[in-house]
């Protein structure tokens, strides 16, 4: 047999298959086809065996991941081997080790996605050539090695990012074959494919296009003129825009049967992909750096990969004016969007925004909900870079503090441009990345007056030469000095500039030198002039938004600060916005730039006691403690509460009207309550950071946000354990449990209920043991432990009906229930759901409703009662939903598959699973590969 005939072939475009010697090999197990594939994707390329792990367990691997990624790969060489007779390597496909991971070389075998490739380049070869009925053919053989979408039947981001770019190249493919074919008269016989792929394609342009000219030319022009209305409409209604000017102008064609050809006719983005223009606005009077806008425009993309451009510079300097100017002039060049962030670099209390909040951020940008978002930084850095593959996209990353905050947030893929500034001249970058290195400098004389005369007048500066002299020099010729003396020259259009200079010459306060060596000195000298313009109620807002851990502030969270009435609160915001001392980012949000806040932070320090200081700290607390329980209530009433300490005066707690609002509220305010936990453990606050976080656990938990969560109950354990409150500790333990169960970290997960369930009986908190043995319950259920798992909502039970607690008996039922229908019992299930409605129904208990709903639902389904059980699950389902519950809702709609498949109706059961799904997946919950199984077996049915 000849090493022709032995060759191994892969094939990915469709499902993975390998075959040798006319036969196909068999892949075992979903952890080979994964590893496999990986390395096809990147054949004869490495890849790392932390990428590897990613890919198999989605972040959230075995602590023996690495030994069993080992171990898959061994048994891929062996079974390549086995196929391949020809012992010569340079024929042979391998598997080599590589540094800390493994690269598939492919010798001579070959894989489907590299043949296409291949004809594809062939065919446009022979296109550019004028060959056209020979390119037409060489697509059409390239075509043909497709057998269904690519690498289809392998879930997980992975794989996202390289089905999508290998399917889109097909769909070129295609349409390029058909323009050919078109020219080549082949209309008749094309009219039926166009018909099958526009309508898998609605809103591809080009394509409806080719339909159109196809139908016009067989003599069917009102069928074209249809085609056409079609996409139109459903561009109106799903995007509100109208056919680009191409196919206008083909449509007008048609209606005059001169239809000719669809070259020009472009595709249309997918429908409903976000567009992000998070660019701030542009400088008013933005001038100078005419050579470095120069810089910029050379380095603008042109193919070769992510274009990266470091822009360095003292504080103050203006690089953060530079960068948003130049991407402002510049965003028609990225039609896919511009991405903004302030990394916080050189914040006054020194913790700059970690690079998984800022990819958080970004990806929410893209499109992907916040449940979805992986919980890794590797992770989150890989999907960043899949979904900006093809795609032309500006990135500006502010104030940087290092390379390394900056590398996870680069693109991979040619046609982006990022754009970093940094107080610090990233050499790292510049030498490992290729950066373009942009250094500014001060502004000469001449940049300074221009900017002075765009905002004052060239007639005011006219009458007062001198004086305009000194104020430049004061500032030492520094952007950001300029624009806060001009801002205050404006407001007060009938001050002299030569008292403006002499306040400057005799400046006094601990920030008083514009002209000393350390570049964020010259800038306080001024910001120390602009504060004391400031009315003494303003000077106490400004102080004390120097002593907030948040990104930024609302008026009543500001109010609380100061202690003054919402109202004069809004008021005094208004007069800093004036001042340029704040911005405001949305209607009642107001935040302030990282100098000003370091300002902010040092006048407090100097100004305020320390009594003072802690006061003010201990009203934002309290706003968010009060404002966060008062919001907690809403979402479930029935929840046990905690005491909390009492609120102090001047605190403005904010009041929630519904639970719509209260989910609301929680949403905007979740980042700045975490950031609060923090500061106010780390001050003192232990008390409040506990039960702060407690009161934002369930709101957590609805929304998926694992990561967040568990790093506030971390905090609020550790604070328990500081002031020995062990009812703290428990609460903090049982959270931490709760939390683990959905990382899938169940071992992790019984350690902390087995304290909490401890600490709870030693405090005498009755409830509080109940509710561990419902987590306990859970988890046994989860593990198949049906006996152990029913004995413990049995006690539960027990414990709440000893104290009279009907919320709690109600929903210790339903976990009865739940039991007795594990353990094929369903009569004992209904009559206990049952008396859980009643229950429930007395003290209208929405959500321990929703859980009967369900528990009757299985119950019923057990019983075959499908009827019955059908019902049950979709008002579940809709009550969970009404609440925000989203994983519960999940898990629901998965039983109602079950139930429509034990009915017979086996496509609304794969309907429901793949609703159940997509939730799942847009929570990294553990709970999506059971349901990704059942679809699977659905399938192959």
């Amino acid at each position: 047999m000849t090493a022709a005939e032995t060759q191994v072939e892969f094939q990915v475009l469709g499902s993975l298959q390998v075959s040798a010697s006319g036969g196909l090999l068999r892949l075992t197990g979903r952890r080979q086809r994964t590893l496999l594939a990986l390395l096809l994707v990147n054949a004869d390329h490495a890849v790392s065996l932390d990428t590897l792990i990613d890919a198999v367990w989605d972040d959230r691997p075995p602590t023996t991941a690495k030994r069993q990624v080992q171990n898959s790969v061994s048994a891929l060489r062996r079974l390549l081997e086995a196929g391949e007779r020809d012992p010569d390597p340079a024929v042979a496909p391998t598997i080599a080790a590589e540094g800390s991971g493994y690269r598939l070389r492919l010798g001579a075998s070959t894989l489907d996605a590299s043949l296409f490739q291949a004809r594809v380049d062939e065919a446009r070869r022979l296109s550019a050539a004028g060959e056209t009925g020979a390119a037409a053919a060489e697509f059409r053989a390239g075509l043909r090695l497709w057998r269904g979408p690519a690498l289809a039947g392998l879930p997980g981001r992975a794989f996202e990012a390289a089905a999508a770019r290998l399917d889109e190249q097909r769909r070129a493919a295609v349409e390029e074959c058909v323009e050919l074919e078109l020219r080549l008269g082949r209309h008749a016989e094309l009219v039926g494919e166009l018909v099958e792929l526009v309508a898998a394609n609605p809103l591809r342009e080009r394509l409806v296009g080719q339909l159109m000219v196809a139908l016009h030319r067989s003599g069917r022009q009102a069928e074209a003129l249809e085609a056409y209305h079609r996409l139109r409409g459903v561009l109106a209604d799903e995007l509100g825009l109208e056919p680009g000017a191409r196919l206008r102008e083909l449509h007008t064609a048609v209606l005059r049967d001169e239809a000719g050809d669809t070259e020009a006719v472009p595709s249309r983005p997918a429908a409903g992909r976000v567009v992000p223009a998070q660019l701030p606005v542009d400088v008013i009077g933005f001038t100078g750096r005419v050579r470095h806008l120069k810089e910029l425009d050379e380095v603008l993309p042109g193919g070769e990969g992510t274009v990266v451009t470091a822009i360095a510079g003292m504080a103050g300097i203006g690089k953060t004016a530079l960068a948003v100017h130049w991407g402002q002039r510049v965003r028609h060049h990225f039609p896919q969007g511009q991405l903004y962030v302030n990394l916080r670099g050189f914040d006054a209390d020194g913790s700059p925004v970690r690079p998984a909040d800022v990819l958080l951020g970004f990806l929410e940008a893209l499109d992907v909900p916040p449940p979805r978002v992986p919980v890794g930084l590797a992770a989150r850095s890989a999907l960043y870079r899949s979904l900006l593959v093809d795609r032309r996209v500006l990135v500006v990353l502010d104030n940087a503090r290092d390379a390394d905050q900056v590398r996870p947030l680069l693109p991979g893929s040619r046609g982006c441009h990022v754009v970093v500034t940094s107080r610090r001249v990233l050499s790292g970058l510049v030498a490992a990345e290729g950066a373009r290195p942009v250094v500014l400098g001060l502004f000469d004389p001449a940049e300074a007056q221009q900017m002075l005369a765009l905002r004052l007048g060239r007639e005011r500066l006219a009458a007062e030469p001198d004086a305009v002299d000194e104020i430049i020099t004061r500032c030492a010729s520094l952007p950001l000095a300029l624009a806060v003396v001009a801002a205050r020259a404006a407001i007060h259009p009938d001050f002299p500039l030569a008292s403006l200079a002499a306040e400057l010459r005799t400046a006094q306060g601990s920030l008083d030198a514009l002209g000393g060596d350390d570049p964020a000195t010259d800038v306080r000298a001024v910001f120390s002039w602009s504060y004391h313009q400031l009315s003494e109620p303003a000077r106490l807002l400004f102080r004390s938004l120097g002593l907030s851990p948040c990104p930024d502030v609302t008026e009543r969270s500001a109010a609380s600060l100061t202690g003054l009435p919402v109202d004069r609160t809004r008021a005094l915001l208004a007069e800093l916005v004036g001042a340029c001392l704040v911005t405001a980012q949305a209607p009642g949000r107001y935040a302030c730039h990282d100098l000003l806040r370091a300002y902010a932070a040092e006048l407090a320090r100097g100004s305020d006691t320390d009594g003072q200081r802690r006061e003010a700290l201990h009203r934002l607390v309290d706003h968010y403690l009060h404002s966060a329980r008062a919001a907690d209530r809403l979402i479930d009433a029935h929840r046990d509460p905690i005491t909390i300490p009492p609120v102090q005066p001047g605190v403005v707690v904010d009041e929630h009207t519904d639970h719509e609002h209260a989910m609301r509220w929680l949403t905007d305010e979740f980042a700045a309550i975490t950031a609060v936990v923090e500061r106010a453990a780390s001050t003192g606050f232990d008390d409040h950071a506990w039960r702060l976080a407690w009161a934002v656990a369930y709101f957590a938990e609805r929304r998926g946000l694992w990561e967040p969560w568990a790093a506030a109950q971390h905090t609020a354990l550790a604070s328990a354990r500081r002031i020995g409150d062990r009812l703290g500790q428990a609460h903090a333990h049982r959270s931490l449990g709760r939390v683990h169960v959905h990382l899938d970290k169940v071992a992790d997960a019984v350690v902390h209920l087995r304290h909490a369930l401890r600490l709870f009986r030693e405090t005498g908190d009755t409830a509080g043991e109940a509710r561990v043995h419902f987590d306990l319950c859970w988890i046994d259920f989860r593990e198949g432990e049906h006996a152990t798992s029913l004995a413990h909502a049995e006690r539960a039970f027990e414990l709440f009906r000893d104290i009279g607690h009907l919320s709690g008996q109600a929903r210790a039922l339903n976990n009865i229930a739940w039991g007795h229908n594990l353990r094929g019992d369903h009569e004992q299930a209904l009559d206990a759901a049952e008396r859980a409605r009643r229950l429930n129904e007395e003290i209208a208990d929405r959500f321990g409703d929703a859980d009967t709903w369900d528990v009757l639902g299985h119950a019923h389904q057990g019983l075959g009662h499908h009827e019955e059980s059908i019902p049950c699950y979709e008002k579940a389902a809709g009550l969970y939903r009404d609440l925000g519950h989203r994983w519960a809702e999940a898990e629901t709609i998965a039983h109602l598959g079950d139930a429509h498949l034990a009915a017979g109706a086996v496509e609304a059961a794969h309907d429901d699973w793949h609703r159940a799904l997509v939730i799942f997946d847009e929570l990294g919950h553990p709970d999506a590969d059971a349901v990704r199984s059942k679809l699977g077996s659905a399938r192959s049915r």
